[in-house]
């Protein structure tokens, strides 16, 4: 993972705050996931779109990050682009999710 290289890089104070926040943050998304994952039909989306929505905060306490000269430009980059990787993959897991749903209900 491409934060836990950075967070030794953080000063001391920012790295217990903003730092551990953010950490926490791929944390839970990751946790959020694998419980999504193993969740009944009827609630997947449910769980997705808060797999999405934490997904957005995350990249909005990376761009606080970037903001506050904590993080590198080219260390906002390269974490933008897996963000973004994995918005996509939530996004079309949801979109699959929503016609597997809708599917069921015409039968």
């Amino acid at each position: 993972m491409i934060w836990i290289d950075i967070v030794p890089h953080l000063a001391k104070n920012t790295r217990h705050t903003i730092g551990a926040r953010i950490e926490n943050k791929f944390l839970d998304l990751l946790d959020l996931s694998y419980v999504a994952y193993f969740t009944a039909k009827d609630k997947k989306i449910e769980k997705i779109s808060r797999c999405i929505l934490l997904l957005d905060t995350l990249k909005f306490l990376i761009s606080v990050a970037w903001e506050a000269k904590l993080i590198s430009h080219r260390q906002c980059e390269e974490i933008a682009l897996k963000l973004e990787e994995i918005g996509k993959m939530l996004g079309g897991w949801k979109k699959n999710s929503d016609n597997l749903e809708k599917k069921n209900r015409t039968l």
